[in-house]
């Protein structure tokens, strides 16, 4: 207690404690030298790159992500001791550090931290597992190296791991799959390993194998050294190496051929080795093993069980073995002179020969004010230093440097190329670059944000804490990118969007927890969009006088319709010829187009799907105007209001239903009554998982409804997909109330009379 008294003193004075008997003073000055030694050895011993991981731990709902990071944490000594997620101790695992995930016993939000394990630093990354939180999941493999895909040894490749492979492969992410909880009843890490070769297509094989499942689960075997190994005491921090048990040298043999194989037909230098029908040497087939996991060709498989403390040391092993150090990925950035060509950055040397390039990947208000997550990618940045945002061209000061443990700060005076830190009080976005001077024209890639599927309306109990209701949606729009709001003027309330229920049922929460100020939520409401069902030509005039400059401007072109993948977008394209439109009327034109597609005419949703195409039109040289031409896209798209022909799109939602094989039947039923469409079924160890595509509005009251049918036995997860033609019925009672909502109000009153 006094250590920890004495240090946190340290921190934040640096002051030597004069009020304090001799023996005290003396431990004082000990700790304080030990203290100012790490830090300055943080700087001064600047570790090579080769020595430096980037990792993330990402799964499906309750694969056991937390509990793998807090053990991991354990063995690499950042930890004293392990604390489970849903413990009965009231502390909780170190990175659900949010009293609400604690409570919930989920993750919320991503956290950071890192360790060091045989001399290489690990930093890592622990994301959450519902598809409601996804964007954390998104920035977060955004700015990492490598990642581990932590998959459960009974429920397999589930709805969210289809959604984090997808964000993996489009950040050319490569990955370790870590087959967790061997000791559950019904576990079956084959049948994991068959998904993840014919769900997910990967060139994927064991590396090692378990020594019995369920409640005897005793060890694993490692396929490369041929070696059984077996955690001793209760905690596995010993691990000890034995001869593969006489019973499971066969199938060992097999599993290390089939591996072999596999490696063999994405690795040429091992190819050969397996042509000449030579046995590979243990660095030889290390080393294929991670040029092909590097390229992506190849997914090593590791088992073991977190909660059972067993496997994890290994993995940790394959970590530092198998997936790239920063060097290793190319990264790209645009080059904004010239031509805009594109240029990669190579994560070189750790030091300041080259031109400072990062990106800030994730916001979070902190006690000590906002907190900026950085990647850096190139050279070095020390306290002092001046970076460029080079999306707003503001230069910043840098005040104060951390590297995150989790909600503890650790501060540094330098980071360099591939590490990740925070940053205070910096004013900037999410997804923006910061560079050196010399290095402005550069921006990274940006990061992919999903478009909100839900929304409701919000407001205080106690109309006494608007303010300090205003303060916290104003932090959580900054930080979160998928949760919006916006202000309905005609319904007069404060419309919130997410990802789902959920999504923003956190969010209420928090704002009670966090600014004490309790909220209640309305009905939830679909994001539904209106599109053209086919192309429609425009020729438009806006023409005002009234005295003085008068407005003019006509456009004359068609509005297509986009093919169904890109059905969420808005499309504008210049084909005018000559000086009709003169180009700097364009953006006017394109501005005018986009506001007026913020709100449709047949319910008053968002307009998506539609490509504005310009081909003539004409000015005046007095009275046109840039607001002008705004003036006359709006009403181009008006007109297209009362003349074209218009539908409503849907969001569809990927579902997977899971209830014991019994209630196949009645879920199926209740599934049909929501005008499901069923992809599949699959049936395991006496349960039975039905996939299926269900429009979002269909949805609502559906966990109610699955566990009254099935007795509580009943469980879904449903992702977004696409958006989709609604139903016939859904958009006529979508048009009714829009109309009844917008019937003039002396019609109201009469029919109330």
């Amino acid at each position: 207690m006094l250590m920890t008294r004495l240090l946190n003193t340290i921190r934040l004075s640096r002051l030597v404690a004069v009020n304090v008997c001799r023996p005290q003073k003396q431990i004082y000055y000990q700790y304080a030298a030990a203290y100012y030694s790490v830090i300055a050895g943080k700087d001064s011993k600047i570790v090579e790159v080769e020595k430096i991981r980037n990792i993330g731990i990402s799964a499906h709902i309750d694969s056991g992500k937390t509990t793998l990071t807090e053990r991991i944490l354990f063995y690499t000594g950042r930890l004293a001791e392990m604390h489970e997620v849903k413990g009965k101790d009231g502390q909780g695992a170190k990175m659900d550090f949010m009293e609400l995930e604690r409570q919930r016993g989920i993750t919320i939000q991503s956290a950071a931290t890192y360790s060091e394990w045989k001399g290489t630093n690990i930093n890592i990354i622990d994301t959450p597992g519902h598809v409601d939180f996804t964007v954390e999941v998104e920035r977060a493999l955004r700015v990492l190296d490598g990642a581990v895909l932590v998959l459960c040894a009974v429920g397999g490749v589930q709805s969210q791991t289809f959604t984090v492979n997808r964000q993996m492969k489009r950040y050319n992410v490569p990955c370790i799959a870590f087959i967790n909880k061997l000791d559950r009843m019904g576990s079956n890490p084959d049948r994991v390993l068959n998904h993840l070769r014919s769900k997910l297509y990967h060139n994927a094989a064991y590396l090692n194998i378990p020594i019995g499942l369920e409640s005897d689960c005793k060890g694993i075997v490692d396929l490369i050294k041929q070696k059984a190994l077996y955690f001793e005491d209760q905690s596995g921090v010993t691990v000890t190496e034995k001869e593969i048990p006489s019973d499971m040298v066969e199938i060992a043999e097999q599993r290390r051929q089939e591996l072999i194989e596999c490696v063999a037909n994405v690795d040429e230098k091992i190819g050969e080795v397996f042509l000449e029908e030579r046995e590979p040497s243990v660095d030889e087939l290390q080393a294929a093993i991670r040029r092909s996991c590097i390229q992506r060709t190849f997914t090593p498989v590791m088992v073991g069980t977190a909660l059972k403390n067993k496997g994890v040391q290994p993995l940790l092993d394959g970590v530092i073995s198998y997936l790239p150090n920063p060097s290793e990925v190319e990264n790209i950035a645009l080059d904004e002179t010239g031509d805009e060509s594109v240029k990669l950055v190579m994560n070189p040397a750790r030091d300041d020969s080259n031109p400072f390039v990062s990106l800030a990947f994730k916001l979070e208000a902190g006690r000590f004010g906002q907190l900026t997550y950085m990647r850096i990618y190139q050279g070095c940045m020390k306290r002092g230093d001046y970076i460029y945002n080079t999306r707003t061209h503001k230069r910043v000061k840098i005040s104060r440097l951390a590297r995150m443990h989790a909600d503890e700060m650790e501060e540094v005076n330098a980071v360099y190329a591939g590490d990740i830190c925070a940053l205070f009080g910096i004013d900037c976005a999410s997804g923006d670059t910061f560079t050196s001077k010399t290095a402005t024209h550069l921006s990274m890639e940006s990061i992919f944000v999903p478009e909100p599927v839900i929304s409701m309306s919000i407001k205080p109990v106690d109309k006494k804490d608007l303010d300090k209701f205003s303060k916290g949606v104003n932090r959580f729009t900054r930080e979160d990118p998928t949760f919006r709001m916006v202000f309905d003027a005609e319904s007069k309330e404060t419309i919130v969007s997410g990802m789902g229920e959920l999504h923003l049922d956190i969010y209420a929460q928090r704002l009670e927890r966090e600014y004490n100020a309790k909220c209640v939520l309305g009905k939830p409401k679909v994001a539904f969009r209106e599109t053209l069902v086919q192309t429609f030509e425009f020729d438009y005039q806006h023409k005002k006088q009234s005295g003085g400059q008068g407005q003019f401007g006509r456009v004359v072109g068609t509005i297509e319709v986009l093919p169904p993948e890109e059905n969420t977008k808005l499309v504008f394209v210049d084909m005018t010829t000559g000086t009709n439109i003169p180009k700097q009327y364009m953006a006017g034109i394109e501005r005018g187009f986009r506001q007026a597609c913020e709100k449709g005419a047949l319910t008053g949703h968002i307009v998506s799907g539609i490509k504005f195409v310009l081909k003539d039109g004409a000015n005046h040289a007095v009275d046109s105007s840039d607001y002008s031409f705004q003036l006359a896209a709006e009403g181009a798209i008006k007109q297209a209001y009362a003349e074209g022909l218009w539908q409503i799109l849907e969001p569809i939602m990927n579902v997977e239903v899971t209830v014991p094989s019994e209630y196949q039947s009645t879920a199926m039923a209740g599934l049909n009554k929501r005008h499901a469409i069923i992809t599949g079924t699959e049936s395991n160890e006496g349960y039975s998982t039905i996939y299926c595509e269900v429009a979002l509005n269909e949805m609502f009251g559906y966990a109610t409804d699955l566990r009254s049918t099935t007795q509580g036995k009943g469980e879904y997860t449903m992702e977004y997909s696409r958006y989709c033609p609604a139903l016939a019925s859904t958009q006529q009672e979508l048009l009714d109330s829009y109309q009844q909502l917008n019937q003039p109000h002396s019609e109201k009153k009469k029919r109330r009379g």
